[in-house]
């Protein structure tokens, strides 16, 4: 697959599923449950989200010696 496919592809996943769960975490923070019942999701989500930005870096973007 070429670099500008990987990349092109890759940004649009990641970008779909930072804007879905941040979605998520909105909706469950602003509502019935409120902040601190949301709270705990949003910690899991925010390292997700950082694994997740981290992978789409070291496979996509980062240009590998192979």
């Amino acid at each position: 697959m070429s670099y500008t496919v990987k990349l092109l592809a890759g940004f649009i996943g990641t970008a779909l599923l930072v804007i879905f769960v941040v979605g998520l975490s909105h909706s469950i923070s602003t509502g019935f449950a409120g902040f601190w019942g949301g709270f705990p999701f949003m910690m899991i989500i925010i390292v997700v989200l950082g694994m997740a930005i981290y992978d789409f870096w070291d496979e996509c973007v980062r240009r590998n010696k192979e």
